[in-house]
């Protein structure tokens, strides 16, 4: 898989990735995926990979009725370099991704970069 950052610019610091997750099958997904990829961070040789948020989605207020999301996982990475070794890696794809795809029926995800003000 190869992704393009055309507004992300090299060494700019940590970037957060905002998941929005609705499941297939959730024990999958944190029992067999999230193990998966670490191991994945861990075999990239990549440290700084850092779970921030983990959070049920109790009430859609400002969103598309068909929209349904069961959970929000906010993952810090320390640079936007780091995810895309590890997304596009073959490591990934052999091992974390099935699991991901088996236990997801739908994902959207956004790279953000913190705010302080």
């Amino acid at each position: 898989m190869k992704i393009t950052l055309p507004n992300i610019e090299p060494g700019q610091g940590p970037v957060l990735m905002l998941n929005m997750i609705k499941f297939k099958d959730k024990m999958i997904y944190f029992e067999q995926y999230i193990p998966a990829f670490n191991k994945v961070v861990k075999q990239l040789g990549i440290e700084g990979v850092t779970v921030k948020l983990v959070s049920e989605v109790v009430a859609n207020i400002v969103a598309d009725e068909h929209e349904q999301w069961d959970e929000i996982v906010v993952v810090e990475y320390p640079s936007a370099e780091a995810f895309l070794t590890i997304a596009q890696s073959e490591i990934y794809h052999e091992i974390a991704n099935p699991l991901r795809e088996a236990g997801t029926a739908e994902l959207k995800l956004f790279m953000t970069r913190q705010i302080d003000f």
